[in-house]
């Protein structure tokens, strides 16, 4: 039975980098925001639902990520219209996952929004990636297409770091990646040593 880690930060924290460093060091990652895409692929399980639900948003068999994120804007009770569609088949994509690799001493759980949406319970525990602010704001304007305004309203939907730190059972520093990796092998370390909560 695999010890399910969950992995989660705000914008621009450093996750993505971090899931990779679990990677690397061989432990199974499934990725939310991959599944999404995955969904939104051509031949994927949400298409059918989701072009139905925002007519117009579907390109050549595909969700169209543009046109969706448009057709939400423009209508205030979408977005919980979409996680009814989206969210059931999320989360079978990650049972699926957690089956494939029910072998694995551990598993992580890439989950941009995991305390938002309450799944923490489902983890045996959480590490969040956590940078200063003023970091975390140049490193998300520095992408490009964002702006102000994006940043602020990503932030608006994201629970504050200070709290997503109270909660985690570990915290990833993500300053520099010497740092990250070293709090990521001590984490890996304390799990496979059975005393995650140490």
């Amino acid at each position: 039975m695999s010890f399910v880690l969950g992995l989660t930060g705000g914008i621009g924290m450093g996750k993505s980098t971090a899931a990779e460093m679990f990677r690397q060091l061989g432990h199974p990652v499934w990725d939310a925001d991959d599944s999404v895409h995955r969904l939104y692929a051509a031949g994927g399980a949400a298409v059918a639902p989701v072009a139905a639900a925002f007519p117009g948003v579907a390109q050549a068999g595909a969700i169209d990520r543009t046109a969706l994120r448009k057709a939400l804007a423009a209508d205030p009770g979408g977005f919980a219209r979409l996680e009814e569609i989206v969210h059931p088949l999320v989360a079978e994509d990650r049972r699926d996952f957690l089956q494939r690799h029910h072998a694995a001493p551990i598993v992580v759980l890439d989950i941009p929004l995991l305390y938002e949406k309450g799944s923490e319970g489902a983890m045996d525990a959480v590490a969040v990636v956590s940078a200063p602010a003023k970091l975390q704001r140049e490193r998300v304007l520095a992408r490009p297409g964002m702006t102000e305004d994006s940043f602020r309203m990503i932030l608006s939907r994201q629970m504050p770091d200070a709290e997503k730190r109270k909660r985690a059972d570990f915290i990833i520093p993500s300053v520099t990646r010497q740092g990250a990796q070293a709090a990521i092998m001590d984490i890996c370390d304390r799990i496979m040593a059975g005393r995650p909560h140490a």
